[in-house]
């Protein structure tokens, strides 16, 4: 079968190669891969700058929804036919205190399908059962390949950061990690400020579609005026970085109150100059997300399912696999937003 492979480390190194289909070991099960987004972190690995353990070769692909049509012989609780989804940490220590307390999503030793392990940019792919979540009827195989970058978003917005109704919640980055995460920022109550760029015009107003409060091109608008005008000079309750953006992150940190929350989802990809200072002048809480665990993909398909949050909104492009570098590059670009890959239609 065919699949997006990273075939070495380093810049590059990635094409569409001939691979042997996946066959699944006795606590796997085989999924027919229905579509699989392209994630952020993807251009990183192209890029060679990821910070998280590779193996090479690899297919990548991490975000995906599809159908079993395979068990391994001592998995029970799936059967074929199933619409699924499925986390990513294939393999985690199980010794270390994260994952002791339930936190193996920072397990140092992780390894995840699309990087350790072949992923979902091919027709099949082979997941421990463990991982495995059944999707809700009113989701389609499009919206599914969103789970995963949702419950990452709940994992930050829901399970690390406080979120009260009435709260004045600033969002930076109206990618897809932006626009998931203000539509749970709204399930809590919170009112939302949604943050941009010129080049993110689009973007900007399906956020106000999704039910950003305001949406605001920081190019056009200064945010603090726009902020501290509604908090009577104070600054907003909570700002979730979601671009990866350095001057996203000074901004938030000037933009959040005093003994106000910070969470940071995007990735930068490389160091930068901050004034870290601010963290102690101004006693703030300061958090991060990497990935999502079991309880994030419980709150999530909960929140899915019962239509709190959209994503098949979201998606901006599908198209066949053969075609997965104008998808990188049209991402790249920031053209469109959530780009998917059809790996049934080569």
């Amino acid at each position: 079968m065919k699949a997006v492979v990273k075939y070495a480390l380093g810049p590059g190194n990635v094409e569409l190669r001939d691979v042997p289909e996946p066959f699944p070991e006795p606590d796997e099960v085989k999924i027919e891969v229905k579509a699989v987004g392209i994630c952020g972190s993807d251009l990183h690995i192209y890029d060679g700058d990821i910070k998280l353990l590779m193996r090479t070769p690899v297919v990548m692909g991490h975000e995906f929804s599809g159908v079993i049509t395979e068990v391994g012989s001592s998995v029970s609780g799936f059967k074929l036919g199933e619409r699924v989804s499925s986390e990513t940490s294939a393999q985690v220590c199980g010794s270390c205190v994260p994952c002791r307390t339930g936190n193996y999503n920072v397990c140092a030793q992780k390894r995840l399908i699309g990087y350790w392990f072949n992923g979902a940019f091919a027709k099949y792919c082979v997941v421990p059962s463990r991982l495995v979540h059944r999707l809700p009827d009113n989701v389609s195989f499009v919206g599914g390949a969103l789970c995963e970058p949702l419950m990452c978003c709940v994992n930050g917005v829901l399970e690390k950061t406080s979120i009260s109704p009435g709260d004045v919640v600033v969002v930076a980055g109206p990618g897809t990690i932006g626009l998931l995460s203000l539509q749970l920022v709204k399930a809590k109550g919170g009112f939302v400020i949604l943050c941009g760029t010129s080049a993110d015009k689009s973007r900007l107003e399906l956020g106000k579609k999704l039910g950003a409060n305001i949406a605001v091109n920081v190019e056009e608008q200064n945010p603090w005026e726009l902020v501290s005008g509604m908090t009577n000079g104070e600054g907003c309750d909570v700002f979730l970085e979601c671009s990866g953006s350095p001057a996203a992150v000074r901004m938030g940190l000037n933009l959040v109150r005093r003994g106000g929350q910070y969470t940071q989802l995007g990735l930068a990809g490389h160091p930068f100059e901050l004034d870290f200072d601010l963290v102690a002048y101004k006693e703030l809480t300061v958090k991060g997300m990497l990935g999502q665990k079991w309880t994030s993909w419980r709150r999530g398909m909960n929140l899915l399912e019962k239509g709190l949050v959209k994503t098949e909104e979201l998606v901006s492009d599908i198209l066949p696999l053969s075609k997965w570098q104008e998808g990188f590059e049209k991402m790249r670009r920031k053209e469109g937003l959530k780009i998917i890959l059809n790996p049934q239609d080569y």
